[in-house]
């Protein structure tokens, strides 16, 4: 495992572009770094010493320094991701000279190569602040989760934001479908279900298929798969990596790979009628969801029963009012003209989650990020 010299992470949001930078002479450290390097999706530059040019050794995203050069690297300029890399870290100068070459941490090889392959790949990607991952339930079946699900999505990237909408729902015949897209070429779940190490955010991103503005995850409809824990926690990492908006929408039952979808989002939608027996099998989807996910709120859909209300609804639940969702007579017919849900700007499904989007993507420092309802 890595040990940290310096406190703070490597600071993500400021990395750059590109492969990293090797310092070192030991052929076989070389060939580790390197197979690393290629695990990782990046293509990095090598030298036996300091670089001739001094930004090359600047503006590489991060730098990894061979222990049999770190004597060779002393008197570079000090910059962050600069890491100390052997395999026997137990000798006694070792802190000394990552001291010496301002290194943030020390790593020994075997034990730190998959931590290091994620720092390598966030590199490779320019990683930055991670996506606003809204995850949306249904209180019960057919509340319309799925379709909140995709007008958020569509919402998002009609507003400009890159934006990746998830289907966590093996049994909801695919999402695709409500954006007319079920023949769109790309992957879909099936396509990932053995996915064990780490997705790049770009090749993921460039895979799916692209439907209004956005790009889609979404099941098949042939054989029926079974996705690990450990795909949908590579899958949905990276699509958080990404940036700008992530919107997953996730069954009623809670499983394993249902409960790592969980533990990733920044906010749960709970979408629940205005009747009285939907408030009873919502609670218990609150109480299986709310084990994992500690923002849950919920989204009240009228028609209501006589005596409720949406405040009735939240307060039944014990939960935050994210908002009340409109009755919108003409969601049908616009589906049938070609437009997808919350697809025509004017109408009450776009209205709230543009109004949701406003609240929820308020900087930090101004409210807080995900930091209001939709009412």
């Amino acid at each position: 495992m890595a040990d940290s010299i310096a406190r703070d992470r490597l600071p993500i949001a400021e990395v750059r572009r590109g492969g990293p930078l090797i310092v070192t002479e030991d052929v076989e450290l070389l060939d580790d770094l390197l197979r690393l390097c290629a695990a990782a999706g990046a293509e990095p530059e090598v030298h036996h010493s300091l670089p001739e040019r001094r930004d090359g050794w600047e503006r590489a995203p991060i730098v990894l320094v061979g222990d049999d050069a770190a004597q060779r690297c002393r008197g570079a300029v000090r910059r962050r991701g600069v890491m100390l890399v052997g395999r026997d870290q137990d000798v006694p100068d070792v802190w000394r000279r990552a001291v010496e070459i301002g290194a943030e941490y020390v790593l020994r090889l075997p034990d730190s190569e998959g931590w290091l392959v994620d720092q390598i790949a966030n590199a490779a990607e320019g990683v930055g602040r991670p996506a606003l991952t809204v995850g949306v339930i249904g209180g019960r079946g057919g509340s319309g989760a799925s379709t909140l699900a995709c007008a958020l999505a569509v919402n998002a990237a009609r507003a400009g934001l890159r934006t990746m909408l998830i289907d966590g729902d093996p049994l909801g015949g695919g999402i695709d479908v409500l954006l007319g897209g079920e023949r769109a070429e790309g992957m879909r779940w099936p396509d990932f279900a053995h996915s064990k190490g780490r997705v790049g955010g770009h090749a993921l991103e460039e895979s799916l298929p692209s439907l209004h503005g956005l790009r889609v995850l979404s099941w098949g409809r042939d054989d029926w798969v079974v996705i690990p824990p450990r795909a949908m926690q590579a899958v949905l990492a990276a699509a958080r990596r990404l940036g700008g908006v992530v919107v997953v929408d996730l069954p009623r039952r809670v499983d394993e790979s249902v409960a790592e979808a969980l533990s990733q989002l920044d906010l749960g939608l709970l979408v629940v009628p205005g009747e009285l027996r939907a408030v009873a099998a919502a609670k218990r989807v609150a109480s299986m969801a709310g084990m994992v996910l500690s923002d849950l709120r919920v989204v009240v859909r009228g028609p209501y029963a006589a005596g409720l209300d949406e405040r009735w609804v939240a307060q039944a639940l014990g939960l935050p009012l994210a908002g009340e969702l409109p009755v919108d007579s003409g969601l049908l017919a616009a589906q049938d003209d070609g437009a997808p849900p919350g697809g025509r700007a004017r109408d009450p499904l776009a209205r709230f989650c543009t109004a949701f989007w406003e609240q929820a993507l308020v900087p930090e420092g101004a409210g807080g990020r995900a930091g209001g309802g939709a009412s």
